[in-house]
Order: C-alpha cells, then structure tokens, then sequence
C-alpha cells in the first residue's frame, strides 16, 4: 500500500507537471502560427533592406528593454511564484524602478542610433519601434511573467497568444492598406504593441493595491541589477549579430540574416516554456539537475527538438521557396545552411537560465559577456574575411558551437561550484522568508 501510494503521488507530480507544460505549450504553438503569419506579412510588405533595419531596431529595442526597471521585475517574478499577496508592493517597485531607469534608456538608445542607424533609418521611425519594444511588448512580457508565477499559466498563454495575435493582425492591415514606408510600419508597430498590453494588463494583472516600500525595494538592489546586466548582456549576445551585419553587410544582407535568424527564432518558442517550468522546480527544489544523466538527456532534447524544427521548415521552403513570399524566397536556399544553430542558440539560452534559477547572477552575466565578446570577434572576422553569402552563413554554425561550448563549460562548473553561491543564491535558498 505504502508503494503505491508513492506511485499516486508521484503519477500526480508528473500529471501536474504535464499540465503545466500543455499550457505553456499552448501559448508557445499559438504563438508560433501568429508569429509565421506576421513574419510573413512583415518580410513581404517591406524591402528587404527594411525588413533588415526594422528586425535590427526590433533587437535593439529588446535589449534595451533589459535596461528598463533595471532588473526589478526579477524580485517582481519571485514575489509572484514565493508570496503572491506581495505582488502589488513589488508591482509598485517595478513601476518606480522603471521611471528611475528612463534616462540610461534614452542615453543608451542615442548612442545606438548614432553608431549604426543614422543614415540608414531615420530617427523617428527608430524611436517608433524601440518605443514600442520597450512601453508595449516589455509591459506584456511582466503580465505573462506575473501570471506565470502564481501559476496561472493558461492565462500566461492566452496573453502571449492575444498579444502576437494584434501585431499580426496590424502586419496584415500594413502589407494590404499602407504604402510599405518603414516609418509607416513603425507606427502601426507602436499602436498594436501599446493596444495588446494596455489589454492585457487591464484584464488579467492581479488586482492588487499598489504599495511602495523603498526599504523593501533596496535590499533587493543588488539582484535587481545583476538580473538586468545579465539580461543586457545575454542579449547583446544573442542579437549582436544582427547589428554587426547591418554594420558591415549594410540593410540587404541584414535583411537576408533577419530573415533567417526570425525563422530560427520560432525554434525557440517550445523551448522557452521548457525554460520557464526548468526555473521554477529548480527554484524550488535546487539539487534537480545534480544529476548529469539529467542535464545531458535535457540538453539532447533541446537540441534535438531545435534542430528538427528548422529541419523541417527549411526542407519545407526548400521544395517550396516561395511559399512565405517573394522576398523569403530570395533567402530560401541558405536556411539549411545554418541547421545547427538553432540547437546551440537555444541551448546558451537554457544554460542562462538555469543560473538564474540557482541565483547565480553575478556569474550569468560573466558567462554571458564572455560569450558576447566572442561572438563578437568571431562574427567579425567571419564577416570581413568571407565575402559570400553562403560561406558565411555556414561558418555560423562553427560560431555557434563555441559559443555553446563556452557557455556550457562555465555554466555546469559555476552550478557545482560551492565555494562562492554568487549573489542572490543566498536568499533563493531562503526565498519563503526573505519576501516577506
């Protein structure tokens, strides 16, 4: 009787676990589909060379979005999964934390636009979509992440879903109604994006009042920043290469790159709601992935996972190059050229996570702008030395694989290291007391 109440249990884990993941799934293949049909209405209603300075600005705003709030929605996602009843007083912080952070924003996206936009894009149009990374799409990301750390995943999911849902529909009224200005695809961009989170937040945030507790907030401080750096860095690594072929290839090759890596970037959709549900049990239970059996059977997955999609959807274009458009057909025949790179992209990403379950911040971002400085150096030298399009297209898979190697070394000794938990470890390992 003692086994197979065992068994219950367990069974009931696991079924839970299951039940879980299908609602995060179900948000990640709805996404998916929104995110082909606006990939398609976007690539095709633009040239090429401003779909390349759109996707480009697009990362930039990403990445500056990481900025924003300076890491505060970190101590905002703990408090929703640890202690739900804090959310309005970690809400509040965020908010503030967010206002405090406009100028470094600002400053930051000046520079940018300076060192690789100006005379390529013009600054209105710029401002446009990073305004709407940053405002719209960040504010929806914090209305999934909250939902999702109380558990509320199907919601999570039907935001996410909601969410792409608009831009797709705003990428459909573009490519059918407007003139195919870039400037005017900025502000269709901006609109869809400020729409959907004005939405969601009104409907599915939790109602909670709003309580603002700077003690509270400033021993936080030091994770809340660290999260940030390591979210900057871990996508400045992750989008440097499209800046570095807009700076050297110009906005064609860009377009081309974007039009690949978009295709890549639906890969990563399945995996990301993996990651989510990898961060909360290793939050909760941290010797989850002690095992090694463990993490290289779950490595294996992703890349396996990872690649089969892209398999299948440049084999796809392959037979059917002009399935998703003229201009995707134009970079049709070197998407199989970069199969592997979805595994090990993917991969980086699950490794990043798995420090910030454990804490580890501090080490994330190390790990994470050694890779940024080698992609970089490697993406460089690729790109000067190998002037055409398919040889350095297949290099990338090589840059890729260091970039996976690094990272993986570094992450797994970081992971078992016990001398020094980093800073944040500490308190994850007494995260039911130290919110309250």
């Amino acid at each position: 009787m003692k086994r197979i109440s065992v068994l219950r249990r367990t069974l009931k884990a696991n079924l839970s676990i299951l039940r879980d993941y299908a609602s995060l799934i179900s948000g990640s293949l709805g996404r998916l589909v929104l995110s082909l049909g606006y990939f398609v209405c976007i690539a095709n209603g633009l040239s090429i060379g401003d779909f390349g300075l759109f996707a480009t600005a697009s990362a930039t705003g990403v990445m500056l979005s990481r900025i924003a709030s300076l890491g505060f929605y970190s101590p905002l996602y703990r408090a929703a999964t640890v202690k739900p009843h804090l959310i309005g007083t970690y809400t509040a912080g965020y908010i503030a934390a967010s206002v405090l952070s406009l100028p470094l924003v600002l400053l930051a996206a000046s520079i940018l636009y300076l060192m690789i936009f100006a005379g390529e894009m013009s600054l209105a149009a710029f401002g446009l979509v990073i305004a709407a990374e940053i405002v719209g799409w960040r504010t929806l990301e914090i209305v999934i992440i909250v939902n999702n750390g109380i558990g509320r995943f199907g919601r999570g999911a039907i935001v996410t879903i909601f969410g792409v849902a608009v831009k797709a529909l705003a990428a459909i009224g573009f490519w059918f109604l407007a003139d195919g200005a870039l400037l005017t695809w900025a502000i269709y961009y901006l609109g869809a994006n400020m729409f959907s989170a004005a939405i969601a937040a009104a409907i599915t945030y939790p109602r909670q009042r709003l309580r603002f507790q700077p003690k509270l907030y400033v021993a936080r401080w030091r994770d809340s920043v660290s999260v940030s750096g390591a979210d900057m860095v871990f996508y400045l690594q992750s989008d440097l290469d499209k800046l570095l072929v807009l700076a050297f290839g110009g906005p064609a090759a860009a377009g081309i790159y974007a039009i690949i890596m978009r295709l890549v970037d639906l890969t990563a959709l399945p995996m990301r709601s993996f990651n989510t549900l990898i961060v909360q049990k290793i939050m909760k239970v941290p010797a989850f992935l002690d095992s090694w059996a463990r993490r290289v059977g779950i490595e294996a997955a992703i890349a396996f996972v990872s690649t089969t999609g892209l398999l299948a959807l440049g084999g796809f274009l392959w037979v059917f190059p002009t399935a998703l458009g003229e201009n995707v057909a134009d970079a049709a025949p070197f998407i199989l050229l970069a199969l592997a790179v979805p595994a090990f992209r993917n991969l980086v990403e699950y490794q990043a996570e798995l420090l910030y379950a454990r804490g580890k911040t501090t080490i994330r971002v190390a790990i994470l702008a050694l890779c940024a400085l080698l992609k970089a150096g490697l993406l460089a030298a690729v790109l000067v030395s190998l002037e055409a399009e398919m040889t350095w297209i297949v290099m990338l898979n090589g840059v890729f694989a260091l970039l996976w190697l690094t990272s993986a070394t570094a992450s797994y000794a970081a992971l078992d290291w016990r001398g020094w938990p980093g800073i944040g470890e500490r308190r994850t390992e007494r995260e039911a007391t130290a919110l309250s």
